[in-house]
């Protein structure tokens, strides 16, 4: 557990150690641990001197592993270029809208590249672009024309880290395969173990699509037989996180167990029944190395998941421990099973998944081991189920703001069916493909999701609060460990109390007279949070980044939900454009809006679903909110008429606190810069700028620059975009004005608060650092 605490905060560093320092913290390891070990001292003494070098090695190990990782990195210079290249695609090739998307390991480049990238292919990006993409199969070796970035997401207050994410996969750049002759197939397969089993993978995965193709869950059924999670709908996730069964839908510890019991319980009932094997073979041992083996084999076939992983490793030390003779402590087992992982991956500690499928099995020990008693099966189940939903509360919230109150009800009804009943049936159907199995997976899928379902329609399913700070969510986290405790310990239920403050957690909103605004980073796009008092307002929503994917449900639910926000005011939508009007639909349908104001054409999805909250943009409305002024300053008047461009009738806000001002532009161009200035230049004097259109050349002119006088000019851009903004012409004409120049793409988010003080912008990236970004 202290190598895991030493792991941790080396992963949680804003920066590595130097190698001096790397070993410098081995050595104090290693020294620590020989006087534990030798010296006379006591208990106490030995275990925090053991401690501190698990602790250290820990550290030590994880800054190593780190350096080595990232110093296989894409030079900077190379970024953008294009790169003729060779190698395997070492990954299941996944869909998306107009192309593929799959990890290349490098075998030979023109230039310096990374051995692990991951691509996408498109099949072009306007309609008369499309064009048909060679069918492209895991193992296949391919020469390729591509682009390549270095590793970049983006970030926001508790949002999902993509670098980190990269990084743990040991992906150090990302790209795209160019148009080109050049690209061609050589190998039909590259043999390797990894190789054959992705191409296995691949094939089951085929057969499921085969057979279901057009099946509400057949995504569910390949997750649950090969780890391939993609081909679920977002709208299926949403059913699991209010139920609560979103582990079941994983490679879970309950299902390479179930694997593993059936065979190891198989093979031990033939031995001990052939007399000749039992005698050259003890029948339990020969069981658990049939189970280990089983096992073995399912975790490659579920894509080596670290829950995977976890009960392989546990499984392991069980059969080594029966085959040594041994007796197996189930603390022991996990601590082996967690050192192992570690070792293996320093970075699973930077995945959700990680913590809760350790903490579950470590919960489950906790209420189980050392009874004096036998406890009837039906009680055992609700004690572990008990234990699990309690145990893991302050996890959830800490890592996801909610958790599901239907849970408990939910899994009684899905553990059994799904691990007794749909994986054996999905898993007997990638052995043996006959439509029987994979009918009967699906029907029994589906029944289970009829209560499932209903649980999860219910407005009280699921808990969603503020996230909490981790100092609160560990200490409630030891409270719900001391009311797990056995009976005769005293006062268990002191233990619960710390589950009120976690529960009732809200963070602190600005004082009356002050507004807290986030520009959001959401690529090559815009969507602002405006938070007063008593008030929140959203000033785009950002760009959609596919048919199922857009930044309002990846990005911007997560971050106000995370914030606390349970409804919002004002939602204002600029125009019609994607980049700021593509998550529009989905905040509208995620989250209660008293309000909507937009310049949005009278067919769009997102006014359409407003329905009568629409309120056009027009200038001149203004309104105020715990002594923050809001005033739209364009368009001049509101029309359903369709305008010439989309940009012309953008909607632009001022925002007045404390003296201080704000001037939101949206997209607006030269021709509706002009148009502002000829109606009240004085008007357009502003503290902080969002600057038009992302520093386009069309927009920022020299006289809408001199108006508006800012102190910060704020540039919402996408990392490397391809329409190449911030203008370099623009952003001097910004800077020889004397504004302080901030970008997205290079900062994160980008937060102040606008009231009497001088507004002081911080970025994302400055408030949280982490080692590897920007590497």
């Amino acid at each position: 557990m202290a190598f895991a605490v030493g792991i941790l905060a080396g992963q949680l560093a804003s920066a590595l150690p130097s190698p001096a320092g790397i070993a410098a913290g081995l050595g104090l390891g290693v020294a620590a641990g020989l006087l534990g070990w030798r010296l006379p001292v006591g208990r106490m003494a030995r275990g925090l001197l053991l401690a501190l070098a698990g602790a250290a090695i820990g550290w030590s190990y994880a800054g190593w592993r780190a350096e080595l990782r990232l110093a296989d990195a894409l030079p900077a210079e190379q970024e953008g270029r294009d790169v003729l290249m060779t190698g395997v695609v070492a990954s299941l090739p996944q869909d998306f809208e107009r192309g593929l998307r799959f990890v290349f390991e490098v075998e030979n480049s023109a230039g310096p590249v990374p051995r692990r990238i991951s691509l996408a292919w498109y099949a072009g990006y306007r309609d008369e672009e499309l064009h048909s993409l060679p069918a492209i199969r895991v193992g296949e070796r391919w020469q390729l024309l591509v682009r390549l970035k270095r590793p970049h997401g983006n970030v926001n207050p508790h949002g999902f880290d993509y670098e980190g994410w990269l990084l743990q996969q040991g992906i150090r750049a990302t790209g795209y395969v160019r148009p080109a002759e050049a690209n061609r197939r050589l190998d039909a397969f590259v043999p390797g173990l990894m190789n054959g089993v992705e191409r296995l993978r691949e094939g089951v995965r085929a057969r499921f699509r085969a057979a279901l193709p057009d099946a509400p869950y057949a995504g569910v059924l390949v997750a649950l037989a090969v780890g391939d999670q993609r081909a679920i709908a977002p709208e299926l996730w949403r059913v699991f996180a209010a139920s609560g069964i979103s582990h079941l839908v994983a490679i879970s510890g309950l299902h390479v167990t179930m694997v593993a019991a059936l065979f190891a319980a198989g093979v031990g009932g033939i031995w001990r029944r052939t007399p000749a094997l039992a005698l050259r073979w003890p029948a339990q041992q020969a069981a658990v190395t049939a189970g280990f083996v089983v096992a073995l084999g399912y975790c490659l076939l579920a894509g080596w998941g670290v829950p995977a992983q976890r009960t392989l490793y546990m499984l392991g030390c069980v059969a080594l421990a029966i085959g040594l003779r041994r007796e197996t402590a189930p603390a022991r087992v996990l601590a082996v099973a967690l050192g192992v992982v570690l070792v293996a991956d320093p970075w699973a500690v930077l995945a959700a998944g990680f913590w809760l499928s350790f903490g579950a099995v470590g919960l489950l020990f906790l209420v189980s081991s050392g009874r004096l008693g036998r406890e009837g099966r039906m009680l055992g189940a609700v004690r572990a189920q008990w234990a699990i939903t309690l145990g893991l509360l302050p996890a959830l919230l800490l890592l996801f703001q909610q958790f599901s109150v239907v849970s408990p009800l939910a899994n009684a009804i899905a553990i059994p069916a799904v691990s007794f009943v749909v994986t054996p049936l999905a898993l007997l159907y990638a052995v043996f493909p006959l439509q029987m199995f994979a009918d009967l997976a699906h029907a029994a899928f589906t029944a289970t999701m009829l209560p499932v379902r209903w649980l999860a329609a219910l407005p009280w399913a699921a808990w969603q609060q503020a996230a909490p700070p981790p100092a609160l969510a560990v200490l409630a986290g030891l409270g719900c460990l001391w009311a797990l405790l056995p009976r005769g310990t005293p006062s268990r239920w002191v233990g619960l109390l710390p589950l009120v403050p976690l529960l009732l957690w809200s963070p602190a909103r600005p004082a009356p007279g002050e507004a807290r605004v986030a520009v959001l980073d959401v690529g090559q796009g815009l969507a602002v949070h405006v938070q007063t008092a008593g008030h929140d307002l959203l000033f785009d929503t950002g760009p959609a980044f596919s048919a199922d994917a857009n930044s309002g449900e990846r990005i911007l639910l997560p971050y106000l939900r995370a914030m606390g926000v349970r409804r919002l005011d004002t939602l204002v939508v600029t125009h019609q454009d994607n980049d700021h009007a593509g998550g529009a639909e989905a905040v509208l349908t995620g989250l209660p809006v008293d309000e909507v104001r937009s310049s949005l054409p009278p067919n769009h999805p997102a006014r359409v679903i407003a329905g009568p909250r629409d309120v056009p943009c027009a200038a001149g409305q203004r309104w105020d909110w715990d002594g923050v002024r809001f005033t739209l300053l364009h368009p001049a008047e509101a029309s359903d008429a369709a305008p010439r461009k989309t940009n012309d009738i953008a909607c632009v806000l001022r925002i007045e606190a404390g003296g201080r001002r704000l001037l939101l532009t949206s997209d607006i161009e030269a021709v509706s810069e002009a148009a502002l200035i000829a109606r009240d230049a004085d008007a357009l004097a502003s503290d902080v700028v969002v600057v038009p259109h992302h520093g386009s050349r069309t927009s920022s002119t020299a006289a809408f620059v001199a108006a508006t006088r800012p102190r910060w000019a704020i540039f919402p851009v996408g990392y490397l975009n391809r329409f190449r903004h911030p203008n370099g012409e623009v952003w001097a004409r910004w800077s020889a004005a004397g504004a302080g120049l901030l970008r997205t793409d290079a900062g994160g988010a980008i937060l102040f608060t606008l009231g009497a003080a001088e507004v002081q912008p911080a970025t994302a990236r400055d408030r949280a650092p982490r080692y590897w970004h920007g590497r």
